[in-house]
């Protein structure tokens, strides 16, 4: 919840401090291939994730305080403004004030393990999503055979499994959802596999989390479904749509990919129906959609942001896919995420070239608008295209997950997983509940990320933080384990600096001059450099 405290040694439980004014090991080793980094989450309360949440003026708020630890656990906010009031269990919920400003409230827990402390800043104005979201896609996992059962399944496993105690909230509907249009908004509504679209989001919500869906401008979407346009005001495709006989499901019109393309219902429609669906999605309670469509343009995206903000709610806006660079400012002025590239895939080389290539994107986002090189390819996935019903491990290495999440964490990029949680392992766990790593991703400053060296197969990327310290990544892209060796003046780190693992969540040492790091085969350390007074 507060930026600096995460890093507080007296809070973190398991972590280990080194003794103070040691030397840092140079050269610092390698971890083990394989070995969770990340300690067990302590029993005494610690209270993670996002500090800052923005609403406009009177719209619905939904919060859950995450707070690690124990339970039962004692949640108490004190100075939330009128409208709004907190459960026992630390869920935040009721209407942000009329009067734009900023209301900052005093958040404590404790168990019989001890206590912790932080600030919850609401910023009422203009801006929504101030940190980049965190959450799960439907996308890699159940894909074309994602259903409100198996939905609302994955977000009881946010909540067993304490993902939500570490600042995870989003559970979102990717596409295969849509049925025909209908109702009184004339929108889409869901096929047979989601009987309750609004009570699956009640549902979502009261375990303090929020909902997403997703659609295109197009006629139809990328897996063969119906989109937010249409060729004549009845909303009847009928004249693009292949046979019943030949669909793999009733409401795959188009068929699957890349049907869209070959029936040419992937461009917009004469009849505009995006502004219809968002009333639906509103009236729902989604808080989240995802467009999807290539190119990306500034005219429909305002378009877009026009319906959403007419909608009644407050609806998160995620731009899919491979955003044209030359048109970032403009779409970043109306879009709270951009993909900045095409799919990625569950291979190195995917993951290297996207993450890699991202620092001249990092001018262009800033609280409330995030690049988005794509969903973190972590844990047991499905294939996407498929009715997936069972899920094989991905094919990046443990390592190579390390430098996943390490470098996405570093680029303020939105942390969406789309793995299969019912059988998820203690790696990928740990992975995904390293509040010391979140923290940098969430940090609410979003100072750019840079490339702040690069020689051969080694990369040192940077990222100044709000309390004043430096969190820095450690790569090497090469295929053979090797020793980084770099003065740190050429980082920007002239001084004397006290150094935290923040993988291991572990003080290290003192540093000053040169710093030599052992690295994996595409592997990486994650460091963060407090200056010495």
């Amino acid at each position: 919840m507060k930026i600096s405290p995460l890093f507080i040694s007296a809070l973190m439980g398991a972590a280990v401090s080194a003794t103070s004014g040691a030397e840092f090991p140079n050269p610092y080793p390698a971890a083990e291939p394989g070995v969770r980094l990340t300690p067990e989450t302590s029993p005494a309360p610690s209270i993670n994730g996002a500090c800052v949440f923005g609403a406009r003026p009177g719209s619905s708020v939904l919060f859950q305080v995450p707070v690690s630890g124990e339970r039962p656990m004692k949640i108490q906010a004190s100075g939330l403004p009128p409208g709004l009031k907190m459960t026992p269990g630390g869920l935040i919920t009721g209407k942000a004030p009329a009067k734009r400003g900023e209301y900052k409230v005093t958040l404590e827990a404790a168990n019989s393990l001890g206590k912790d402390s932080g600030e919850w800043v609401l910023k009422v104005g203009d801006e929504l999503c101030l940190t980049p979201p965190m959450g799960w896609s439907s996308w890699y996992s159940f894909s074309e055979a994602v259903g409100q059962d198996n939905v609302l399944k994955t977000a009881r496993l946010f909540v067993k499994l304490g993902l939500t105690n570490h600042g995870w909230n989003y559970i979102n509907i990717d596409d295969c959802w849509q049925g025909v249009r209908g109702g009184k908004n004339g929108a889409i509504q869901p096929n047979k596999r989601f009987p309750d679209m609004k009570a699956m989001c009640s549902a979502i919500h009261a375990m303090g989390m929020k909902a997403g869906i997703y659609s295109t401008p197009w006629m139809g979407t990328y897996a063969g479904f119906i989109g937010g346009s249409a060729p004549n005001e009845k909303g009847d495709y009928t004249e693009l749509t292949i046979p019943e006989k030949d669909r793999k499901q009733e409401n795959q019109v188009f068929g699957g990919y890349p049907g869209v393309h070959r029936r040419k219902a992937d461009r917009t429609g004469p009849v505009w129906f995006f502004d219809r669906d968002a009333r639906q999605w509103a009236e729902w309670g989604f808080d989240y959609v995802k467009v999807d469509w290539n190119p990306n343009d500034v005219p429909t995206t305002e378009r877009i942001r026009k319906a959403l903000d007419a909608s009644g709610r407050d609806i998160v806006l995620s731009l899919s896919n491979a955003a044209p660079y030359e048109q970032a400012e403009g779409l970043a002025r109306q879009a709270n995420l951009w993909r900045t590239t095409g799919d990625i895939e569950d291979h190195w080389g995917s993951v290297s070239r996207i993450g890699f290539s991202q620092e001249r994107w990092q001018k262009h986002m800033r609280p409330g608008h995030w690049n988005d090189p794509d969903i973190l390819q972590i844990g047991k996935l499905g294939k996407p295209n498929h009715a997936n019903t069972t899920f094989v491990q991905t094919r990046l290495s443990p390592d190579e997950q390390y430098t996943h999440v390490t470098l996405w964490s570093l680029l303020s990029a939105p942390l969406i997983i789309s793995c299969d949680l019912e059988n998820i392992d203690s790696f990928t766990m740990g992975l995904l509940t390293n509040d010391e790593v979140i923290a940098v991703d969430q940090d609410p400053a979003a100072r750019p990320a840079r490339k702040a060296w690069h020689q051969g197969d080694f990369q040192v990327w940077t990222k100044e933080l709000s309390d004043g310290s430096v969190a820095a990544g450690f790569f090497n892209t090469g295929g053979a384990r090797g020793v980084l060796s770099v003065n740190l003046g050429e980082l920007g780190l002239p001084d004397t600096y006290e150094v935290r693992d923040l993988w291991k969540r572990a003080d290290q040492g003192e540093v000053k001059g040169k710093m030599s790091v052992e690295l994996n085969s595409h592997g990486a350390s994650m460091f963060r450099f407090i200056k010495k007074n």
